[in-house]
């Protein structure tokens, strides 16, 4: 990964090329201001200022042409108006005229990102370095980005290439990072320690056999939270296979893990003053003679016995025997991250994650966490008139409801079984994805959620 807080340096007056950016209501002050040359470039190329629009410039010398980007408010630049920018730009050295670049640092680097293992780039292009006047930002900015390249590099590797042992690797290198050891339990051992995982995962090879991924970081005196995500690496459906259409992009039901690995390695890179657990159950939802079946009854770490209505709904079953363990160390705080339902990306879109909570004032930081660093969330309710609809005549619950109604909230209230009362806890039901490229978030695996769930635990832990 190329060094990302190389991309931006402190702005100590150096020659740099000028980015001008300029909305629809201070286009026509900021032509006047221009001399004929440019005013005259910039109608031949169509510019209006409108969002994202382009324009190069001349300047008095071949060599000092400049650039003019539309954006929405000139005067606030937000966190993506820089990235189209970033990525057609020339290799080279950029300042934002007459004002700081502010939050766009952050989409100057993301609007960088190649996902190229696979396929070469036939026009590389060098560093885009932007100057800033805020170089106290840039050392986290770099951080933040390297944290979403890591979820996007993660999630966009195909599962020949990204299983369970993959994913452990991925996981040890945070921990290396942190100087923390990582625990994986597999085998019989997990069978018995946390046996829906043992059973979601049974199918697969033993190539690709399920484990349990868990790190502990940093001070015990400190608060202790812990970190969870879902990292079903491949998802057939199981014995309830999906179709082609739908396990076409089931790479990515790994993306609650990529996740929780990005936020747990922001959380020790920053040195933030908590007791860190983090957990990742990983496995592959395969179909094989051994594969768990409808009408199974499993029984999980919590004790609680489930009756299987969908081998498709594995995420919650893996997910159940996580939040058990991360319970049984008493955090004050658990968050989880998952690729769980189809339903959330029904009443949401591919954009907004779905958050749930058992806290008014978490989810509350949340959100408001999310609205400050242009990561969004939108909360959905844990409607406890619907536990019913997870009713097993022959098991404590089952895995799903009946019907196809809430099913989001049914996913989250099955989750919640296995969260103590008096831990505060949020879900945060993530699509992990983009089907289609925005400046600075290209198709493909994304981070979301990521942000937000960072900038929350910023501001309740930070010394």
């Amino acid at each position: 990964m190329t060094d990302l807080s190389a991309l931006l340096q402190p702005d100590k007056g150096q020659p740099a090329t000028a980015l001008h950016l300029v909305d629809k209501d201070g286009l026509d002050s900021w032509l006047k201001a221009q001399p004929q040359r440019v005013r005259q470039a910039a109608a031949a190329q169509g510019f209006k200022a409108e969002g994202y629009q382009f324009a190069f410039l001349p300047g008095d010398k071949a060599d000092q042409w400049s650039a003019a980007l539309g954006v929405a408010k000139a005067e606030e630049p937000s966190v993506w108006c820089l990235s189209k920018a970033a990525d057609l730009l020339p290799e080279g050295t950029y300042r934002v005229a007459e004002r700081g670049p502010g939050p766009a640092v952050l989409g100057w680097l993301l609007g960088q990102y190649r996902f190229g293992r696979y396929k070469e780039d036939k026009a590389p292009k060098g560093p885009r370095v932007l100057l800033t006047d805020e170089p106290a930002r840039i050392a986290e900015t770099a951080m933040i980005a390297e944290a979403t390249f890591l979820v996007r590099d993660l999630v966009n590797t195909p599962a020949q290439d990204l299983g369970p042992a993959e994913l452990e690797a991925a996981a040890a290198k945070v921990a290396k990072s942190a100087g923390a050891s990582l625990s994986s339990v597999s085998g019989a051992r997990l069978e018995k320690e946390y046996p829906m995982v043992a059973a979601v995962g049974r199918a697969a090879t033993a190539e690709r056999a399920p484990r349990m991924l868990e790190m502990l970081w940093g001070d015990t005196r400190h608060p202790r939270i812990a970190i969870v995500g879902k990292g079903v690496c491949f998802d057939s459906g199981g014995l309830d296979i999906k179709s082609a259409e739908g396990m076409r992009l089931m790479k990515k039901d790994m993306g609650g893990a990529a996740h929780a690995l990005a936020l747990a390695g922001l959380i020790v890179k920053s040195r933030l003053p908590v007791r860190l657990q983090l957990l990742v159950p990983a496995v592959e939802n395969a179909v094989s003679g051994a594969a768990f079946r409808p009408g199974d009854i499993l029984k999980s770490r919590k004790g609680l016995t489930v009756e299987v209505g969908n081998t498709d709904a594995e995420g919650r079953l893996v997910l159940g025997d996580a939040l058990t363990r991360a319970a049984e160390l008493e955090p004050e705080l658990i968050l989880d991250f998952a690729t769980l339902t189809g339903a959330a990306r029904v009443a949401l879109g591919p954009d907004l994650p779905a958050l749930f909570a058992n806290r008014d004032e978490l989810a509350e930081a949340l959100l408001g966490a999310g609205e400050a660093v242009s990561d969004p969330l939108w909360r959905m309710p844990l409607w406890k008139h619907y536990d019913e609809m997870l009713t097993s005549d022959v098991a404590d619950l089952g895995n799903v409801a009946e019907g196809s109604m809430a099913g989001a909230v049914t996913a989250a209230l099955f989750l919640q079984r296995f969260v103590p009362e008096g831990t505060a806890w949020a879900h945060l039901d993530t699509f992990a994805w983009r089907s289609s490229a925005k400046p600075g978030r290209p198709k493909g695996g994304d981070a979301l959620g990521l942000r937000a769930a960072w900038e929350m635990l910023k501001a309740r832990y930070a010394a």
